[in-house]
């Protein structure tokens, strides 16, 4: 949409992550923009709650792209999900994909997505997060064991993507349905809709 195109005129859009599905997103939605990879180790404080260590790491990752250029909107982000009080990240290797699944299997989990929003030259920047609910129904071993065949849960946090063979495991989601895939574009866009367009006047 040219509206989206228009929010980021003045500061051309450069998004921080190698996440492909993060870039699909910001195609499917029409957004003009160019990648850069931030050069940060993602470490945070186990006394945060979820969405601070996700706006947190967000901050640091937008902060570390922001330092090499003169004029942008520097957009990053970070997902987790969320079982209780446990943080599943990506898994180590398969046996460990295996493991996070038989742990949301009939479960109700969380993703959060933090995001920083972040300016130059007027080095301004805004920190946001998005939280999710996802309901997996009950899992089979063999269910599992099928579908960490296809590789595709081994760069996911979670060990599953939402948008891929993993949706059939999903038995309801409460919130963004873009959130559970790693960006959140309609609370992105209502962001950037009223910081930018401040920044602007």
């Amino acid at each position: 949409m040219d509206i989206l195109k228009k929010l980021f005129a003045n500061h051309p859009l450069i998004l921080a992550s190698n996440s492909p599905r993060r870039q699909a997103l910001f195609r499917a939605i029409g957004l003009d923009f160019s990648v850069y990879l931030h050069d940060i180790e993602e470490v945070f404080s186990a006394d945060l709650a979820p969405h601070e260590i996700v706006t947190s790491l967000a901050f640091q990752k937008a902060q570390s792209v922001a330092q090499a250029f003169e004029h942008g909107c520097i957009v990053s982000a970070d997902t987790i999900v969320v079982l209780g009080n446990t943080i599943l990240g990506k898994p180590e290797h398969e046996a460990d994909a295996e493991q996070m699944l038989l742990q949301l299997s009939g479960k109700t989990h969380q993703v959060f997505t933090g995001y920083t929003v972040y300016l130059k030259p007027e080095d301004k920047h805004l920190s946001e997060f998005e939280q999710t609910s996802v309901t997996f129904h009950q899992l089979t071993r063999e269910e599992i064991r099928s579908y960490i065949a296809t590789k595709s849960p081994l760069d996911k946090a979670g060990s599953y993507g939402i948008q891929d063979a993993g949706a059939v495991f999903v038995k309801k989601i409460d919130g963004c349905f873009y959130n559970v895939m790693g960006f959140p574009l309609a609370h992105f866009y209502q962001t950037c809709r009223t910081f930018l367009q401040k920044k602007g006047r």
